[in-house]
């Protein structure tokens, strides 16, 4: 490859560049404080979280009332019922 023209010039480009020296001050920086906002969309969920936590998981009185009722003899569930609630199942699934 030919280079032609004054490359003594071009030379020149790479050995002007400036050289920076320490930096002999710095500026003091203020410091910001952080700011959290939580929307009311948000504390309205935190409300909701809390009150399922206080509801308990298992509720004894509808196992009181099934106790008896087995107990008793008295429970009955007819075969249509049981279809109805087993084909209400399978098609809630594939929904």
């Amino acid at each position: 490859m030919k280079i032609s023209g004054d490359v003594y010039n071009v030379s020149k480009v790479y050995n002007t560049q400036n050289h920076i020296g320490a930096v002999n001050q710095v500026n003091s920086v203020k410091s910001k404080k952080d700011v959290i906002s939580i929307s009311d969309n948000a504390k309205d969920h935190q409300l909701v979280f809390k009150a399922l936590k206080e509801v308990p998981d298992i509720r004894q009185n509808k196992i009181d009332e099934f106790k008896e009722v087995y107990r008793s003899g008295t429970y009955n569930v007819s075969g249509q019922e049981i279809v109805e609630k087993l084909g209400k199942a399978v098609i809630d699934k594939k929904v």
